[in-house]
């Protein structure tokens, strides 16, 4: 079997060789019309960093930074999704809303504290999504008023929903060549009303 492939030359590394930058990849042009796909972050190529709900605040920030990342995928202990957590979340005034009301000192604060709960997330549908084009998602992200955006895929073998895709307004933007930033407004004053009674 082995001798029908044959072996391929090498050849010496030129004293000048430098390591391919990221950022030098050649991408294809990316348009309103272009398929959602092309933005979208796909997780089963691309290993989602993660870290566990009983993780320090602290050490939560170190893996962003060093990863150069916005949000981390929290777990629980049997490894299930537990909730996300945002750059703005880490930053932001979670933190000190937990300190203020449970006492905590800033180093004693877990992931846990400020994630936002699986139970409070929304995702949309990979079947939605690879119909869809970037100018959807654009939309989509707009009506949401947030940076980022789960998507989820239903495993037939365990019966499960896994998240599989991630889209960013930060990576969709770079990719378009424009500015996207969405603010969050409330549609109704319940709703300001909802958010002042439950943000945590």
């Amino acid at each position: 079997m082995e001798s029908q492939f044959q072996s391929l030359p090498t050849v010496a590394l030129p004293h000048a060789t430098d390591l391919v930058r990221l950022d030098a990849r050649p991408t294809r042009p990316v348009t309103m019309d272009s398929p959602a796909l092309e933005v979208m972050t796909d997780l089963k190529a691309v290993d989602p960093v993660s870290i566990h709900e009983d993780a320090l605040l602290n050490d939560a920030h170190v893996l962003m930074v060093s990863r150069g990342i916005r949000l981390l995928f929290v777990t629980d202990d049997e490894g299930r999704l537990a909730g996300l957590m945002t750059a703005t979340d880490l930053l932001g005034e979670r933190p000190v809303q937990c300190m203020l009301e449970h006492g905590k000192l800033h180093a004693d604060i877990l992931a846990r504290d400020v994630m936002t709960p699986r139970a409070q997330l929304e995702a949309l549908s990979l079947q939605d999504v690879a119909d869809a084009k970037v100018g959807h998602m654009v939309a989509t992200m707009k009506r949401l008023g947030r940076q980022h955006a789960l998507v989820v895929e239903h495993n037939p073998g365990t019966g499960h929903y896994e998240v599989c895709g991630l889209f960013s307004t930060s990576h969709m933007a770079r990719r378009l060549g424009i500015s996207l930033n969405f603010i969050r407004v409330p549609q109704a004053f319940s709703e300001i009303q909802h958010s002042l009674l439950h943000e945590s």
